[in-house]
């Protein structure tokens, strides 16, 4: 075990999901913008359309500095924060897949190399040269997003991994085609909206034009076809997970999951119907809508994946669960219902290891830590905040609270409580206290 990250109200998983839907935006700028670039940079050498490499160079100097800047930072800024918050789960997906993170962290300079040369080789060498820098970029950056992706739905399906222990058992898993092109897809969209953005501020009336319902129509393709591969996705899910999504599609994630790509949608037809209607903030505003798109995308996909964080091996409160013979790994749940989740864990304080009449609050406090605080807040007007949770059950009384604790495992998205009887009966006085 490790230390606890506990972030009050927001949650550590929040910080996660935070910051890793800021970075598709620039990532998936990144893997989506050099195709649509290299196009319109062939269309204007085969046009002879000087006024078209002006939004070349713009949108290259775009995808420098945001995809390269603020999305190498938001990516570092994911390896902090689940090192810190879920540690043991980074722990065994890099165990697992170090090679797959090395291969894809060369590609990855490959892109980083790519955009400098890219962009600082313009009219410094011959044209023909220049597309095949800009072809290397795009198929380095995309190859990046085919590694990436094994890992990512990993994490949700499996696959016979459990069984084997075998790399490319876990990577090419029942989620990874349709994800990797619903993705791929949605890359496009997200290149078109970041085009128009750009090409809104061209002078040049043709130029603007022409751009806009370019990049209209790939962001419209893009959308259409995510949401084909998205069904795809969708039924290829596993009976939990399909089980999980039917409880958690009520109004607010429904909207959240529909509205902003239609409303995007709309947007790019409109726009391809009229291009010279493109302006700044409409473009800045169909940004904001594809952020909120994606963050009810990622935030139902990390939902839909609990009560694991692994499934089929370790909890989404880091505990392993399952015996993995394949790996050598065996399930922590029979040790810690024997000596107690306090002695399991050796950053808990000396004076908590024990359950006393003295320390029972603070013992349970812990033990909600330690079982509980990766997905809920321990405050009132938290994120999916415990108090509240326990209240809507009608749970008045630590005895109350102590049925409740023993009916975790069959609720959705929640694993057992893992503890001795008497750290049970301190977690259920905690969340009475909290309660009240």
């Amino acid at each position: 075990m490790y230390p606890i990250w506990e972030v009050p109200h927001l949650t550590a998983g929040m910080v996660i999901g935070l910051i890793a839907t800021f970075h598709i935006l620039p990532s998936h700028l990144s893997t989506g913008a050099m195709w649509l670039n290299v196009w319109f940079e062939r269309k204007a050498y085969q046009e002879n359309r000087p006024e078209l490499l002006d939004f070349v160079k713009r949108y290259s100097k775009l995808l420098l500095i945001f995809a390269y800047v603020f999305g190498s930072l938001s990516g570092v800024g994911i390896w902090f924060a689940t090192t810190v918050a879920a540690p043991r789960a980074i722990s065994g997906l890099i165990h697992n897949y170090v090679w797959g993170w090395a291969a894809e962290w060369c590609f990855f300079m490959i892109e980083v190399a790519g955009i400098y040369v890219y962009v600082y080789t313009f009219d410094k060498v011959d044209r023909k040269t220049h597309l095949n820098i800009g072809w290397v970029f795009a198929f380095a950056s995309w190859t990046t997003m085919i590694i990436i992706v094994g890992i990512l739905t990993f994490m949700l399906t499996p696959g016979v991994w459990p069984q084997t222990g075998k790399f490319f058992d876990g990577f090419f898993n029942q989620t990874y085609w349709p994800q990797l092109l619903m993705r791929t897809s949605a890359m496009f969209a997200i290149a078109g909206a970041w085009a128009v953005l750009v090409a809104s501020r061209l002078k040049d009336e043709r130029a603007r034009a022409s751009v806009v319902r370019t990049a209209s129509l790939w962001g419209l393709g893009g959308l259409a076809l995510a949401g084909v591969f998205l069904l795809w996705y969708r039924a290829v899910l596993p009976p939990p997970a399909q089980a999980d999504l039917a409880a958690l599609l009520r109004p607010g994630l429904k909207t959240g999951l529909i509205v902003p790509p239609a409303l995007t949608a709309l947007y790019f037809a409109f726009l391809g119907a009229r291009p010279r209607a493109a302006s700044f903030w409409p473009g800045l505003l169909a940004i904001v809508m594809i952020f909120a798109g994606i963050f009810s995308f990622e935030r139902t996909r990390e939902l839909i994946r609990k009560p694991y964080v692994i499934p089929g091996y370790m909890f989404s409160n880091q505990i392993i669960g399952n015996d993995l013979p394949a790996k050598g790994i065996s399930s922590e749940l029979p040790k810690i219902n024997a000596e107690g989740i306090l002695k399991f864990d050796p950053f808990v304080p000396p004076e908590l290891r024990e359950v006393t009449d003295a320390n029972r609050l603070r013992a349970g406090r812990m033990i909600a830590l330690i079982e509980c605080s990766s997905c809920h807040s321990l405050e009132t007007g938290g994120i999916r905040p415990l108090p509240v949770f326990i209240k809507r059950l009608g749970a008045a009384s630590p005895d109350d609270v102590s049925t409740v604790i023993d009916s975790l495992g069959a609720m959705p998205f929640m694993p057992g409580f893992s503890g001795t009887d008497a750290e049970k009966k301190a977690l259920a006085a905690y969340l009475a206290s909290i309660a009240k």
